[in-house]
């Protein structure tokens, strides 16, 4: 299975949340440089199965109108 990055950040928590999100719609979700946030440009990148990687990108930029 061959995943891509559908977000990449150098914040920890930032991280966590967007996994969490992620995979309570039921996403198979891959971190990458978890444990090498300090001292890497590349940051953390959140990878879902390239299959995914628009349905994901979609559900991370919605925005809920009532929540702006």
């Amino acid at each position: 299975m061959e995943f891509v990055t559908v977000y990449t950040t150098l914040n920890l928590a930032d991280a966590e949340l967007i996994r969490s999100r992620l995979e309570s719609a039921d996403f198979t979700v891959n971190v990458k440089n978890e444990d090498a946030v300090l001292g890497t440009e590349a940051g953390v990148l959140i990878q879902v199965p390239e299959g995914e990687a628009e349905e994901a990108r979609v559900l991370l930029n919605y925005q809920d109108p009532a929540n702006p």
